[in-house]
C-alpha cells in the first residue's frame, strides 16, 4: 500500500478506502438512499458555482482560523458525526478525535458511535461536540445530555431528518449489520481484505457503545441498524421537543439537517445556536435539495447572529471556499475523513484533513483573500455562466 503522502486528494483515499474495506462495509460508507441522486448532487451542486478572483492583492498566508459555537479553531472545517467508525478502522472514533484535536477542530461524536462519551472526551484535547437524536425513550435523550455535561462537551447537536431510516438499498443488498454479516454471499470480499482483518486482532467490538444497554439482550446477533432507528427514534419530533432540549442544555445548541430559510428562523427563534445545512449525506431523503444551494438563502434569513455550517458533499477545498462565500460559518466534513481513517487509521484523518486544509488556504490565495471573514463578505461567488 502506498504511503498516506502518496494520496494528494479525497478521491484518491476513496480508492484506498475501498480496497480495505469488505464490500458491504464500503457500501455502508460510500452508499445513500434510493436512487443516490441526492448523493451525487451533493458534490455536483458545487459545480454550479464559480469563484471570481480579486487580483493583486500581495495574499502570501492566507489564515484559515475562525469561531464556531463560542470557540476559536484553526480550520473552517470540522469532523461531523458518523455512527460506529469501528466498521471502517480498530481505532474507531477515538482515531478521528486525537487527529481533530491535533488540527484544532471540532470532533463531532454521534449517540450511535462505538466509543463512548467519556472514552472520547478523554481523547480529545479540543473542542468536541455530541450528535444526538430524540429517542421514544425521553430519559434516554437525558441521560445523553448529563453524560455530556459531566464530560464537559462544548455543543450538543440535534439530528433532526431521520424519522424514520432512509431506504439504503446498497445496504440492503449486502445484508449490512452490525456487527457485520459473515454471509456466504459476502464472505469471499471479508477473507480478501487484509488490512480490515488483521484489525480485529485489536478490537472486535462492533457495539453501539453509547446504546448497548438500551439494546434487548433478547435480540441475539447481529443487529439491523434500520430495524433499529424505526424502533427507537422518536418519528413525531417537533419544535417542542427542540425547546425541550433548549431548556435543558446550557451550552451551544445546533440543529443538523435543515435545508429551508424558515426552518432556519424558527430555530433562531427558539435560541438555538446554529444550524448545520444537511440533507444527512444523501443517506436519507432522495432527491433532497443539495445543501450549497440553500445556504445563501438560510444566511438571509437569520442574518449574521447564528453559525451556518455547510455539510454535504465535499470533497475539495474550493468546495469550503464556495460555501464560506456563499454565507456558511464553516463546513463539516464526514465521509472524507471517513475515507482517510479506512485508508490508515489516525494517519490517514490527518491526511484527509491535510489535504483540504492546504486546498482552502491555496484556493483562497489565488482567489485574493487573506482569513475566513474576508473571503465570507466578498460575494466572490456566483452562479456559474451568468456573466
Amino acid at each position: 500500500m502506498p504511503k498516506l503522502d502518496r494520496y494528494f486528494n479525497i478521491a484518491e483515499l476513496r480508492k484506498a478506502a475501498q480496497k480495505n474495506l469488505p464490500a458491504s462495509i464500503f457500501h455502508y460508507l460510500d452508499g445513500g438512499a434510493d436512487d443516490e441522486w441526492s448523493l451525487r448532487r451533493n458534490t455536483n451542486a458545487f459545480d454550479q458555482w464559480e469563484i471570481i478572483p480579486s487580483a493583486l492583492t500581495g495574499i502570501t498566508k492566507p489564515t484559515l482560523n475562525t469561531r464556531l459555537f463560542d470557540r476559536d479553531i484553526a480550520l473552517p472545517f470540522f469532523l461531523s458525526p458518523t455512527g460506529m467508525s469501528r466498521l471502517f478502522h480498530h481505532d474507531k472514533e477515538l482515531a478521528a478525535a486525537r487527529a481533530a484535536g491535533k488540527a484544532g477542530t471540532f470532533y463531532s461524536l454521534s449517540s450511535m458511535g462505538s466509543s463512548t462519551i467519556e472514552e472520547v472526551a478523554s481523547a480529545v484535547r479540543g473542542p468536541k461536540l455530541f450528535q444526538i437524536y430524540v429517542f421514544r425513550d425521553r430519559a434516554l435523550t437525558q441521560s445523553f445530555l448529563e453524560r455530556c455535561k459531566s464530560a464537559r462537551y462544548d455543543a450538543i447537536c440535534l439530528t433532526v431528518d431521520t424519522t424514520v431510516a432512509g431506504n439504503r438499498e446498497r445496504d440492503i443488498r449486502t445484508g449490512m449489520t452490525i456487527p457485520p454479516s459473515l454471509a456466504l454471499k459476502s464472505l469471499l470480499s471479508f477473507t480478501t481484505k487484509w488490512p480490515w482483518l488483521l484489525g480485529l486482532r485489536h478490537n472486535r467490538d462492533f457495539t453501539l457503545a453509547n446504546l448497548s444497554k438500551n439494546i434487548d439482550p433478547k435480540n441475539s446477533g447481529a443487529l439491523n441498524i434500520f430495524d433499529y432507528v424505526n424502533q427507537q427514534f422518536d418519528p413525531s419530533i417537533s419544535w417542542e421537543d427542540v425547546t425541550w432540549l433548549r431548556d435543558r442544555w446550557e451550552g451551544p445548541l445546533i440543529i443538523k439537517g435543515l435545508l429551508s430559510a424558515e426552518d432556519a428562523k424558527q430555530a433562531q427563534r427558539i435560541g438555538c445556536t446554529g444550524v448545520i445545512v444537511s440533507n444527512h449525506g444523501g443517506r436519507q431523503l432522495d432527491s433532497a435539495a443539495a445543501p450549497i444551494d440553500c445556504i445563501s438563502a438560510m444566511r438571509d434569513a437569520v442574518g449574521d447572529s447564528m453559525d451556518l455550517i455547510l455539510d454535504g458533499g465535499i470533497r475539495r477545498g474550493s468546495h469550503i471556499c464556495k460555501a464560506l462565500a456563499l454565507g456558511a460559518s464553516a463546513c463539516s466534513i464526514g465521509r472524507p475523513y471517513l475515507y482517510g481513517l479506512a485508508a490508515g487509521g489516525e494517519p490517514g484523518v490527518n491526511q484527509a484533513i491535510e489535504i483540504l486544509a492546504s486546498e482552502t488556504r491555496r484556493c483562497m490565495q489565488l482567489a485574493g483573500f487573506h482569513s475566513v471573514a474576508a473571503l465570507q463578505s466578498s460575494g466572490a461567488v456566483r452562479k456559474a455562466g451568468r456573466g
